[in-house]
């Protein structure tokens, strides 16, 4: 017996790395001390921070992959892998230093992990963030034939000073919606329920590559938010939706009311909630509705033009 025989293949790993080395060294900054290859990945810290706080979150993508490997399609789930860990990082003012990928899989299809590692090179590069590792696991034994699971690791840093994490947030301050670009990779168990077959989709009008749509990734316009704006609190929504994300950032005392007759919704929502017949409470638990991000602040963010109001602080 050989390793190969067990179901894990050396030679088809190295060539995995071998295809994704390039696409990975476009994403470096001059923080990055290694290339692939090391046990471990250097990077420096950017100077001129006075009192610098290290930020990391961590996150996948869900069941969306069903929809991917079902569809045989894969370019677009990297930059939703970097998206849902950097959206979260970013809710606290940071900003995005360095990020690392998990890919683990039945069996190594060094194509296929190029057209993975593609999606997130081009989520890095959408982040200003450098994609310095990883990690590959065959596992036969552990996931079907063509079934795969990715998780992200994102590091960034913040001046304490400016640390965001919602005390400033008052009873008055405004809610500000940044569009999201559909479903984003949350819900994606009761999507697929829903849109089972082939025919239902054709029946809906639903096609494979909306519901592959990437998620919004929202480092640029957070960074020009809080060089213009007096930013209280940033929240992600994402399961849970409005209400629940907000919440976990507003202080005790006060609550969260959202107009969602002025909340600009997407139709695939709407298709969503018809051909499954859920109801509205359901709906905006699971789903982001089409708001990506939330900002709530004090100023008048009316200027801005991809941020409009959808609801305030209130005092419970």
């Amino acid at each position: 017996m050989d390793y190969t025989s067990s179901g894990v293949n050396i030679d088809a790993g190295n060539e995995a790395v071998d295809r994704i080395k390039p696409l990975v060294a476009k994403t470096f900054s001059p923080q990055v001390l290694t290339g692939l290859g090391q046990f471990g990945s250097f990077f420096e810290l950017p100077s001129g921070y006075h009192q610098p706080v290290l930020v990391s979150s961590t996150d996948g993508v869900g069941t969306k992959l069903k929809v991917a490997i079902e569809a045989n399609q894969f370019d677009t789930i990297g930059i939703d892998l970097v998206a849902m860990c950097v959206n979260d990082l970013i809710c606290s003012g940071a900003k995005p230093l360095y990020f690392l990928d998990y890919i683990a899989v039945h069996a190594l299809d060094p194509q296929r992990i190029e057209t993975i590692i593609s999606g997130m090179v081009s989520g890095c590069s959408q982040a200003n963030m450098a994609l310095v590792g990883g990690e590959m696991a065959e596992m036969n034994d552990m996931y079907r034939p063509g079934d795969f699971d990715v998780a992200g690791f994102c590091v960034g840093v913040v001046e304490k000073s400016g640390i965001i994490d919602g005390s400033a947030i008052r009873e008055g301050d405004t809610i500000y919606a940044l569009p999201s670009s559909g479903i984003h990779s949350n819900g994606y168990s009761l999507v697929r329920r829903i849109f089972s077959t082939e025919s239902t989709r054709q029946n809906w009008r639903v096609s494979v590559q909306e519901l592959l749509t990437p998620t919004t990734i929202y480092v640029s316009a957070v960074e020009t938010l809080l060089k213009n704006y007096a930013v209280h609190g940033i929240a992600h929504i994402t399961g849970g939706g409005l209400v629940e994300n907000i919440e976990r950032i507003v202080p005790q005392g006060l609550g969260v009311v959202i107009d969602w007759a002025s909340v600009n919704t997407p139709s695939i929502f709407n298709t969503i909630q018809k051909a499954g017949t859920v109801s509205d409470d359901t709906m905006r638990r699971v789903f982001n509705m089409g708001v990506g991000l939330a900002i709530i602040t004090a100023d008048d963010m009316s200027d801005y033009p991809d941020a409009y109001p959808i609801g305030r602080i209130s005092r419970d």
